[in-house]
């Protein structure tokens, strides 16, 4: 069916503000230089980024308004250009804003090509132990993924990395593998949709020391008709443009 006008783009409620990352305190603050003020801002990534020290890094904020909330600024996206570049690509990290966009683009059918025409949509549908993300036409079980403990894309030499720190991939994510594989009827489908907000070159499950059994895992659910795909999204100050979404072939 034609796509609906709009159907590419979710814009944010009002412009994003450019501001400079100074420091990551914990995992849910950084602390931002915004128009010349320092600001305490929310961090909505639980994990590392990409293993990077993003001290001196732009990024795009953006202000709840609401004066009850602890922190009302929240990072959105950064960027691994210098500041001072004129053109800058940005990383979309705002994982809880995730399932916000994929609806978006699941209503107006940007998605199609993953889903088929949507009927009807249901969030937080419960299978096994989990509840996962989407029920899309009573028949087709998405689970949305933002990874973002590897950044899937160069890196420049200026941007210093992290010490290395154990990192165990398997819980959550192949829990939820599982039991979407074992879970399908015959007439069901399950997608795991892998987004990625940013220019990239595929995404590919972290290389740590579970790595064999994560592979097993994703192998024996991809035979029982887990079906894998990664979507790709542009983040801008405006708003996430869907830019396509393809199978992954390789894990």
């Amino acid at each position: 069916m034609p796509e609906k006008e709009g159907s590419r783009f979710h814009a944010f409620s009002e412009p994003l503000r450019e501001g400079i990352i100074l420091a990551r305190p914990n995992r849910f603050i950084m602390d931002v230089e915004l128009d010349g003020e320092e600001l305490r801002c929310h961090c909505p990534v639980v994990s590392r980024i990409g293993g990077l020290d993003l001290a001196g890094r732009p990024c795009l904020v953006s202000d709840s308004h609401n004066p009850k909330r602890k922190f009302a600024h929240t990072v959105e996206a950064l960027s691994l250009a210098r500041p001072e570049d004129d053109a800058k690509s940005w990383i979309g990290i705002n994982q809880n804003a995730s399932n916000r966009h994929v609806e978006h683009f699941l209503k107006h059918d940007a998605l199609a090509e993953v889903t088929g025409p949507v009927q009807t949509l249901r969030r937080e549908v419960s299978l096994g132990d989990s509840r996962l993300d989407f029920l899309v036409n009573e028949d087709l079980y998405l689970e949305v993924k933002t990874p973002l403990v590897q950044i899937q894309t160069d890196v420049p030499d200026y941007v210093p990395h992290l010490p290395e720190a154990p990192f165990n991939s398997t819980d959550r994510a192949m829990r939820h593998l599982r039991e979407l594989a074992a879970s399908l009827e015959g007439h069901e489908r399950a997608v795991i949709l892998y987004c990625l907000y940013y220019d990239n070159f595929g995404f590919r499950y972290y290389h740590g020391t579970t790595y064999d059994e994560v592979m097993d895992t994703v192998d024996a659910c991809s035979r029982a008709g887990v079906e894998l795909w990664q979507a790709d999204f542009e983040v801008s100050p405006a708003g996430v443009k869907f830019k396509s979404a393809h199978p992954m072939e390789e894990w």
